[in-house]
């Protein structure tokens, strides 16, 4: 499995973007863009996945569904982290999730 690195330089390099582009258009909380660096460490896996805005704020750029980079991300939707959910509604999501992923293997 690709990593989120691997996914983010990938989408990056598909949109035809720079690092530099991609992080004039990611802004931090303080609302200044994000530096080349940042990006590089990024896309060579040497930083964990960013925060969920930052995660979604990449998928706005890269045009990607936001679930997508979750998923590379190893997170679950935030708004689905809050809930109570029962044992077998979570057993049954990830059985839906197999199936759907592997159809798309055959």
């Amino acid at each position: 499995m690709k990593t989120f690195g691997e996914v983010i330089s990938e989408l990056r390099k598909e949109r035809r973007l720079t690092q530099k582009a991609l992080a004039a258009q990611v802004k931090k909380k303080d609302g200044i863009a994000t530096g080349i660096a940042y990006i590089n460490d990024i896309e060579h896996d040497r930083r964990n996945p960013p925060s969920p805005d930052f995660v979604a704020q990449l998928a706005t750029v890269l045009q990607v569904p936001l679930e997508v980079l979750q998923y590379y991300a190893g997170r679950l939707p935030s708004d689905k982290k809050t809930g109570d959910s029962s044992h077998e509604q979570i057993v049954a999501a990830y059985r839906a999730f197999r199936k759907e992923i592997d159809k798309k293997r055959r």
